[in-house]
């Protein structure tokens, strides 16, 4: 079954525009056209999407993208470079999911903060309670924001 940009965005759950824009960037290169030179996605392009979708979710570039697309459609021989990519681009992923992780970690130290100050109806003395007196997923965040320093709460 063929489908229309229309018909494909709506499938992907993206406008239209975005399909249009990955075909002039050149990330398309797979995508027929029918006699009157409308794209026409057939089932197959579906997975390529949603890998452009992902691979773009990483923060990869479209220039990368558009790399990965050429060495995939030129076939085996491009297998080692493309395991390349992806392992780097996982590298990539992984330290922004670190850095994620420690984002998130400082929301919670403040959602207990602030859960805490609500209770006591203050925040005076608990950027002074001793580290014991915290919950243990706390602890190690609240000595990364304070590195011996007294900082605002």
């Amino acid at each position: 079954m063929a489908y229309t940009v229309g018909e494909m965005a709506k499938r992907l759950g993206v406008p239209a525009s975005t399909l249009r824009y990955y075909d002039k960037e050149g990330l398309l290169p797979f995508v027929g056209r029918s006699s009157g030179g409308i794209r026409m996605f057939e089932e197959k392009d579906y997975e390529w999407l949603r890998i452009i979708e992902c691979l773009k979710k990483t923060g990869m570039s479209l220039k990368d993208i558009r790399e990965y697309i050429e060495l995939a459609m030129q076939g085996d021989e491009t297998i080692d470079r493309r395991l390349e990519m992806f392992r780097k681009q996982r590298t990539v992923l992984q330290a922004r999911m670190a850095e994620l992780q420690q984002t998130m970690d400082t929301l919670e130290y403040k959602c207990w903060f602030y859960e805490t100050a609500k209770e006591r109806g203050t925040t005076e003395g608990i950027g002074d309670l001793p580290p014991e007196a915290l919950p243990e997923n706390i602890r190690a965040v609240r000595a990364r924001l304070h590195c011996g320093d007294k900082k605002p709460e």
